[in-house]
């Protein structure tokens, strides 16, 4: 009974968030458009992630490198880091970093805020007043993350290429001209287009659930802080899962210009 119990409101959660995105899709480019708010939104949600993502992004590219490294030298081949980095940050460490840290900091904030705003009340207040709350707080929110996450990736991505080129210099001994060299002949059309395409469905995920679960909070201060932890575990899933789609139906694609 529990395991029905459990897959009924999955169905019912799954319907509703299905719902709510057209209600948003709908709201994306209607007027009024809150300009402001959407500035806002994007200092508060990229700017304020900028520190985390390049912390994390220096050190994953070092680890990474330091990995690469050692393993390659049992090939005679540490030379080619270089590709193996551009490889494994451009394509998939990269997007998928970024998308994880903003989902732990932006869709908790993001649901947190929304859900308080629900169980004071001030969503209804707004109703009132004849303002809707999806154009009102949900939309500028999409249209931030969607601006800042590729943002915010290509500095990930820069990062850890570069905490990359300290380890292969400093520590794996490789000439830093034939590092440079090696990732510039990997920054090709495919691997900017696989690179660059992650961070909108990402965003899309993060934008759409968190203002979701924000939205449909429930219980008071207690349902706050549950609506927030499911908010970050469905985003860091949806992330994995879409991303691993996205390798599998479409990378298999560009081939011919990767």
């Amino acid at each position: 009974m529990r395991f029905f119990e459990t897959f009924k409101r999955f169905a019912w959660d799954t319907q509703e968030l299905a719902r709510y995105s057209l209600h948003l899709g709908a709201r994306i480019f209607g007027r009024p458009f809150y300009f402001g708010e959407v500035l806002d939104q994007m200092y508060f949600l990229g700017v304020g992630s900028l520190f985390l993502v390049v912390l994390t992004g220096m050190f994953a590219g070092q680890g990474m490198a330091l990995q690469f490294s050692i393993e390659l030298a049992d090939f005679g081949s540490k030379n080619y880091l270089g590709r193996v980095m551009v490889i494994a940050i451009v394509r998939e460490l990269g997007p998928v970093l970024a998308g994880l840290m903003v989902a732990a900091r932006v869709a908790a904030g993001i649901t947190a805020e929304l859900g308080s705003m629900k169980s004071s009340e001030q969503l209804d207040a707004l109703t009132a007043f004849g303002v809707d709350p999806i154009r009102k707080l949900a939309v500028p929110r999409f249209w931030a993350i969607l601006i800042m996450m590729p943002i915010l990736t290509i500095i990930c991505d820069f990062v850890g290429i570069y905490g990359g080129y300290i380890i292969a210099v400093y520590i794996a001994h490789i000439s830093g001209t034939a590092y440079w060299s090696n990732v510039i002949a990997k920054l090709n059309l495919g691997n900017f287009i696989i690179g660059l395409s992650k961070p909108f469905l990402f965003a899309i995920i993060i934008s759409v659930i968190s203002t979701y679960m924000g939205f449909s909070t429930k219980g008071g201060t207690r349902g706050v802080g549950r609506s927030t932890t499911e908010s970050v575990v469905a985003c860091s899933i949806m992330i994995l899962f879409v991303n691993f789609l996205f390798t599998r139906l479409i990378v298999p694609h560009l081939k011919g210009l990767l």
